[in-house]
């Protein structure tokens, strides 16, 4: 079914079920998390100030404590800039994705449960980093802008509930991979016997 669609669009699929021969999701995905992950740590220690200068002063780093907020600050930004591409190719590679239907994963869910879990997520998750980047700009330029902790503690907290949100989402994500063989070149051909050096070299 996938591959007449991708026909009818003049979608050429290689050997990875894709019109281009490594996975463009998996690698936006980490850059998502790590400047996500940035953020909110640098905004922490920020935060934590009076316990993280000395420690800082101790091994002789350069540090300020409004340098750490605008790490904070523009690496959400850069987080939140990144995920609107990072979403739309998602789901243009799950589209084309033709799983098993009978296997499961360590969770027990389907490649298609798993799937929708994961793309419904990927939504709900890139909807709460946009409104988080909204929130930390109003406490950066108007609500905290003359007060030497820059954010609030809730928003510290959803920050680290966004990072065990963002865990179990790339979890899901390593599963369609790792398990279903989701445009994984190199263990959909191994599972199919074929060598995968050989064949992406043709």
């Amino acid at each position: 079914m996938t591959d007449r669609l991708a026909s009818g669009l003049g979608l050429d699929l290689g050997a990875n079920g894709l019109p281009y021969h490594i996975p463009i999701h998996p690698n936006l995905v980490h850059l998502t998390l790590g400047l996500f992950i940035i953020a909110v740590l640098f905004d922490l220690a920020a935060t934590l100030w009076p316990l993280a200068h000395p420690i800082l002063k101790l091994l002789q780093l350069p540090n300020s404590r409004s340098g750490f907020y605008d790490v904070g600050w523009y690496n959400l930004v850069a987080a939140v800039g990144v995920t609107f591409f990072t979403v739309p190719v998602g789901f243009f590679e799950l589209w084309l994705a033709t799983p098993s239907l009978t296997q499961t994963s360590v969770w027990g869910l389907t490649a298609g449960t798993t799937m929708l879990l994961h793309g419904i997520g990927g939504i709900v998750l890139l909807g709460v980093m946009t409104a988080m980047a909204v929130w930390r700009g109003l406490q950066r330029y108007q609500w905290r802008r003359d007060q030497p902790r820059q954010v609030q503690w809730s928003y510290l907290l959803l920050g680290v509930f966004m990072l065990a949100a963002l865990y179990v989402h790339g979890t899901l994500g390593a599963q369609m991979g790792g398990e279903f063989g989701i445009h994984n070149t190199a263990a959909s051909l191994l599972k199919a016997g074929e060598n995968p050096n050989l064949v992406l070299q043709q």
